[in-house]
């Protein structure tokens, strides 16, 4: 008994000589910005609570709330928000990054018209770049190159949302010719895109930074001002480097919209994190008949650059994922057309649509939908482009004895096919010009 009273009595001292005491944490903050703790020590009813609880309180231990399980990027029901809890480049407060910020929010309406031009297309993006397992920030550089435009032409001859240059786009597969470019094809150009900023990625030993920066300026120029700033002692790191303005620009607009979009401080209109297209097989040329029926297509596949005509893409076409069933009904009813054979005709004095047509087994219809005209008046001396319907092309040159008719006898074509198809305007010949025939089967 005489313990347990030295016990109680030692467990009183201890609590007096607590509660006189300034709390920790405040003791440490005082003292951290120079201020007296003797000065900036509360009163006794403003100290830490855990001090002057009443004893009548139940103190028992709390059991806090299990968090909520967080949703995976397919759960959540904007594609918005699927992008920004993959975001994973670091925070930058360089001033660049920090005034584009500043413009961003500055101007809050811009993201309205950005949610307009990438609905249909962003969700498409944000799943290809998952699927290659590249930085989820890629999906927002159409934003940055191009305002998610897919017409978006600039004075360097790059064109579409990736803003691909000819160079570019043909080595990595894109065809680009008078009736498809295929930089505008959400598809095509994506892949192409991407298939650059991957082997950017490994060329700059995975610096994303100088990937992207290369991507907008050329590989050459990063590379140069990287070996240019190691010979001289300085650091290589993207805003270390002298490079043209525009893409000084470029890479802190990326990680301010990344950063924006990650930290919630502007608004980024919902778009649904659904599948909103699909792309569907187009084995064979087609003209659309109805052209106002089938019109949202011209701004899903804008690489057709004579729509209605759908002539010389590629072996795809892109639709409204509700609106399947519907095409692929139209489209079954639709007589194919030949997807690579063409000529040029230039308009003679006399000529008509319908004549022309007649002459080259078409409707007006036709004629006027691979022409884009919208009217039935042509003018002499202008150029019309139309199909070749032939199976086969055969590039000739001319020989020494050549004519028009021997050459038309040993393909059994006519001499007036011969000069249609290469615009001749006499049946003059040259040693070493080549001729153009396209054979029919027999």
């Amino acid at each position: 008994m005489r313990f347990l009273i030295l016990i109680l009595s030692l467990v009183l001292v201890g609590c007096q000589s607590t509660s006189n005491k300034p709390n920790d944490s405040f003791s440490s903050d005082s003292q951290s910005t120079g201020d007296d703790p003797n000065q900036s020590q509360l009163p006794l009813d403003e100290q830490d609570p855990i001090h002057t609880l009443p004893t009548d309180i139940d103190l028992s231990p709390v059991i806090a709330p299990k968090n909520e399980p967080q949703l995976n990027r397919h759960q959540v029901d904007d594609v918005w928000q699927r992008i920004s809890m993959q975001l994973s480049f670091v925070e930058s407060h360089h001033e660049k990054v920090q005034k584009r910020i500043d413009w961003y929010l500055q101007h809050p309406n811009y993201m309205n018209v950005i949610q307009k031009r990438a609905e249909p297309f962003l969700y498409y993006i944000v799943t290809e770049v998952e699927k290659r397992g590249l930085p989820i920030e890629l999906a927002l550089m159409p934003l940055i190159e191009s305002d998610f435009n897919t017409s978006a032409y600039s004075h360097k001859h790059a064109s579409g949302l990736w803003q691909l240059t000819p160079l570019i786009a043909t080595h990595y597969g894109v065809k680009i010719g008078p009736w498809y470019d295929g930089r505008q094809d959400i598809v095509d150009a994506t892949n192409a895109a991407l298939n650059f900023l991957t082997y950017l990625h490994k060329r700059f030993d995975g610096n994303w930074y100088h990937a992207i920066a290369a991507y907008n300026t050329g590989e050459g120029r990063v590379a140069r001002a990287i070996s240019k700033n190691k010979r001289q002692g300085k650091p290589t790191d993207f805003f270390s480097l002298k490079l043209p303005k525009q893409t000084r620009h470029y890479v802190p607009k990326l990680l301010a919209a990344a950063q924006l979009l990650k930290s919630e401080q502007m608004n980024f209109p919902k778009i649904d994190n659904s599948e909103v297209i699909t792309i569907e097989p187009l084995n064979n040329a087609l003209i659309l008949d109805d052209a106002k029926a089938w019109r949202h297509l011209k701004t899903l596949n804008p690489g057709y650059t004579r729509f209605p005509a759908l002539l010389d893409g590629p072996k795809h076409i892109v639709i409204k994922k509700q609106m399947r069933e519907q095409w692929l009904a139209y489209a079954s009813q639709l007589p194919n057309m030949p997807s690579q054979q063409w000529q040029r005709y230039r308009i003679k004095r006399g000529d008509s649509l319908s004549r022309i047509a007649k002459n080259h087994g078409i409707t007006v219809r036709e004629l006027k939908a691979f022409n884009q005209l919208k009217s039935n008046r042509i003018r002499a001396g202008d150029n019309l482009v139309l199909p070749v319907l032939a199976d086969t092309k055969v590039d000739y040159k001319v020989k020494s004895g050549d004519s028009l008719w021997r050459i038309a006898g040993r393909f059994n074509v006519t001499v007036n096919k011969l000069k249609l198809w290469n615009n001749l305007t006499s049946d003059a010949l040259r040693i070493g010009d080549t001729l153009t025939v396209f054979l029919s089967p027999p």
